[in-house]
């Protein structure tokens, strides 16, 4: 089956992108076009040379940061907890200098039961302190919400595990963090929610997150946005004047819990340094963190 290449956004960036790609995709491919492809061994964005041309064709790039340092080494983490160690990266990652633009950007995961449908989506985190690593969302109607404690109807029994991922390409760095959740007071998430602007607060009461959005047939070309706009302006109308807003009941924090958490430090010839710290039940039955070197 041939499939057609969707029309790009007419705006000049794409426009500009859509140029560059067209004119170098015979001359930037490093290996022999596959007909069933639509994507074989992409190896980055083109790079645009000063005299105009692409770069010539070329592998995927390695990873040489902390090659050129001699690595990661089992003495340059912390010996105790993946908290302080992230903590640690996390700083270093928030330097303007290291060009990170947003450290606290991840990827939060869940899984459906019993069908073991897994989603995930690009999250902000928003806290981190020694019980584990704090996210904020609608946990009423989002998918996210039925995956981790189910729905009434049972299609979904609930599951509290969920893992996140941090990708701080400049320093060839990511981290992997899985654990259980658990929901923070809601007098704890006023805090966080009382540092947002007014129309991500009004946002939050407005939206129904996930809900399919039905477009308004005596609208000429709504898609079902003005639905959604419609209750932006119901929330508006209902805290028009408060100063404060108080946090929806739906809506708030939500702790990761680590039991395991991974430092992956990119390497040349893709033999990667891992670091895993793995939550264990010692001899005397506290638990503690036993943390080893993986194989990449």
């Amino acid at each position: 089956m041939r499939i057609s290449p969707r029309r790009l956004p007419s705006f000049p960036l794409f426009a500009r992108e859509t140029r560059l790609i067209s004119s170098s995709n015979n001359r930037m491919a490093l290996h022999p076009k596959q007909a069933d492809k639509l994507i074989f061994a992409p190896t980055g964005t083109p790079a645009l040379l000063d005299s105009g041309t692409t770069a010539p064709p070329r592998q995927a790039a390695q990873f040489l940061k902390a090659e050129r340092q001699g690595g990661l080494k089992r003495t340059e983490i912390d010996q105790e907890s993946p908290v302080t160690q992230f903590h640690s990266w996390f700083q270093q990652a928030s330097l303007p200098e290291t060009g990170v633009s947003h450290p606290e950007t991840c990827t939060f995961s869940t899984a459906q039961l019993p069908s073991g449908r897994v989603s995930s989506r690009v999250v902000y985190m928003k806290e981190l302190d020694p019980k584990g690593f704090v996210i904020y969302s609608n946990f009423g109607t989002s998918g996210k919400a039925r995956d981790l404690f189910g729905t009434a109807d049972g299609k979904s029994t609930g599951n509290p595990w969920a893992s996140l991922v941090f990708w701080w390409e400049p320093l060839e760095r990511q981290v992997r963090v899985e654990g259980r959740v658990e929901r923070l007071a809601p007098e704890e998430s006023q805090v966080y929610y009382d540092t947002r602007a007014r129309g991500s607060r009004i946002g939050a009461w407005a939206s129904q997150q996930s809900a399919v959005l039905k477009p308004d047939e005596s609208e000429d070309g709504d898609d079902g946005r003005s639905q959604l706009e419609g209750w932006v302006k119901e929330a508006e109308k209902k805290f028009e004047g408060a100063e404060r807003i108080p946090v929806p009941p739906y809506w708030g924090g939500l702790r990761i819990i680590p039991e395991r958490v991974e430092f992956w430090q990119g390497r040349q010839s893709r033999l990667h340094d891992r670091f895993v710290y793995d939550l264990v039940e010692g001899e005397d039955g506290t638990k503690k963190w036993q943390l080893e070197r993986l194989s990449p």
